[in-house]
């Protein structure tokens, strides 16, 4: 028995009988108690084996896959994949739909060019592969590429792994650094606010084209004479460093809350930021590792462009949903590495029971 695992969960012996994962019920609620026990009674006893708690105390992409080759022929797993899978690909539609009326608005104000020539993608198939073959198989492509410095884009639906391949390329690559759009969304964002509040205007007025102009003027990119790159913001009585206070006045819940409705119009001026930025950055021999959407990517030229796909996007779903039931687990078991692995079985089928419901 592991030490410090949770009292419903103790009671699993190593053998881990269908009644033994039953006792997992008794400290839930009877509600709760009618899903697991449905979960439990519909469960082979010999499924489900082979997930440790040394593997789910790590809470990555290597436990993911554990839960979820060992739990794919389960029907409550099968049940939430499903409907997970469903919610990510429409949420992906919605969200492009959204950055491509963001784009369509910064072609029409001229702030972004009509026709781009979008380099050629190269697709990389993630499918029975782990992050670490997909990031030396991109790594393979880039060539002596990151020698001299790059900038590498990374676009893929949600739950093709972008992100976790950007964090293997950024450990394997030599002075390699990762992207993100969002301070500069938050910069902005600040600035417009900062101006509805000193005039005392509307926020609306100050998304107008002309004043989103004067704000992007108030941003600058380089090294301001430390040694590494930074985002000035200057104008309208302020003056910051985005690296100094990126956790304290970006975050305030002014900004925060105002940052949808400014992103809604501002994605032509982001994107034409990031790309001076990104080129900047290539030039002093930093490998840029810039991971997300179709829609805005092909605004950022280089010619290191890759795609995550999978032969069969059900496995986004069955992603997730191991996601998921990881987590709950891994507190189910009184985030215990000592725990037995029946005390792990018996925290995943009660999670997935719980998430399918």
């Amino acid at each position: 028995m592991g030490s410090g695992a949770s009292a419903p969960l103790a009671a699993a012996t190593k053998e881990a009988s269908s009644e033994d994962l039953k006792k997992v019920l008794s400290a839930m609620s009877e509600g709760d108690r009618k899903k697991i026990q449905t979960a439990l009674d519909s469960t082979s006893t010999s499924g489900g084996g082979g997930v440790t708690a040394a593997i789910l105390a790590k809470q990555n992409s290597e436990t993911s896959q554990a839960i979820l080759e060992a739990f794919k022929g389960d029907e409550n797993f099968k049940k939430l994949s499903d409907r997970l899978c469903k919610e990510i690909i429409q949420r992906d539609n919605e969200d492009g739909e959204k950055l491509a009326k963001g784009i369509t608005l910064a072609v029409e104000k001229g702030v972004l060019p009509k026709d781009v020539t979008v380099e050629p993608t190269k697709k990389v198939s993630v499918s029975g592969k782990a992050a670490e073959a997909v990031a030396y198989e991109i790594i393979a492509a880039l060539g002596d590429a990151p020698s001299k410095g790059c900038v590498m884009v990374l676009q893929g639906l949600s739950g093709t792994g972008k992100g976790t391949t950007v964090a293997k390329l950024k450990d394997k690559l030599p002075n390699a650094q990762t992207w993100s759009n969002g301070n500069i969304f938050r910069a902005l964002t600040l600035l417009a606010v900062t101006h509805s509040e000193k005039e005392k205007c509307p926020l609306e007025d100050a998304l107008k084209p002309e004043k989103l102009a004067e704000f992007c003027g108030m941003l600058e990119f380089d090294k301001f004479g430390k040694d590494f790159f930074d985002v000035k913001i200057e104008g309208l009585g302020l003056k910051h460093f985005v690296s100094e206070m990126e956790k304290t006045v970006l975050k305030d819940s002014n900004v925060a809350k105002n940052i949808p409705t400014v992103a809604e119009v501002t994605q032509g001026e982001v994107v034409k930021f990031v790309c001076s930025a990104l080129d900047k950055m290539a030039a002093a021999g930093i490998n840029v590792l810039v991971e997300g959407r179709e829609q805005t990517l092909n605004h950022i030229r280089t010619p290191h462009r890759f795609e995550l796909v999978l032969d069969d996007t059900s496995i986004i779903g069955q992603r997730q949903a191991a996601l998921q039931a990881g987590g709950i687990a891994w507190e189910q078991v009184g985030k215990s590495a000592t725990a037995s692995e029946a005390e792990v079985k018996a925290g995943i089928i009660a999670a997935i029971a719980k998430l399918a419901a």
